[in-house]
């Protein structure tokens, strides 16, 4: 018999992977590979750390999606749509009005489009929190592990390495 409780709700019959606490993704359509993002199922949507939101003529945005909090010259310019305005309240219970826009997100071997708002996150350790919005149906939560689906591998220097 099939396990229904890990089945239900995957894409066509697809069994749902099974991602850590916080896991490093990518956006493709943006350029944007291996941004360690908190994995929050208490939060129902994504959000992403952005800065210089400037909302432009014709429904659309453009903004810097900043890479690295160490790194602040590590930024990507980005124009998209913009899909709706929303009323969010922030895990310190306040509410904002932010600007959601979609993009592909890339998760282990998970490809997917999602709804992302674009805030500040600056004093957050993690540049970007996947919502329940984008986990449901592709994935399972192991709150006790981070990082299951890896990241990526960077070639090895054997520089200053003790034979």
């Amino acid at each position: 018999m099939e396990d229904k409780q890990h089945s239900r709700g995957a894409t066509r019959g697809q069994p749902k992977v099974i991602i850590g606490r916080s896991e490093y993704i990518d956006l493709p359509d943006w350029g944007v590979k291996g941004l360690h993002a908190k994995v929050d199922t208490g939060a129902l949507t994504s959000a992403l750390h952005v800065e210089s939101l400037e909302v432009l003529p014709d429904g659309y945005v453009r903004f810097d999606v900043i890479l690295s909090k160490k790194k602040r010259e590590k930024r990507v310019h980005m124009v998209a749509p913009v899909l709706k305005w929303k009323r969010v309240r922030s895990s310190s219970g306040h509410y904002s009005r932010r600007c959601f826009v979609a993009t592909r997100l890339r998760l282990g071997a998970v490809e997917k489009v999602i709804e992302v708002s674009l805030v500040s996150r600056e004093e957050m350790i993690y540049r970007m929190l996947l919502g329940r919005q984008a986990l449901e149906k592709n994935f399972l939560v192991d709150v006790g592990k981070r990082c299951v689906e890896g990241r990526k591998k960077r070639p090895k220097s054997n520089e200053g390495k003790k034979k």
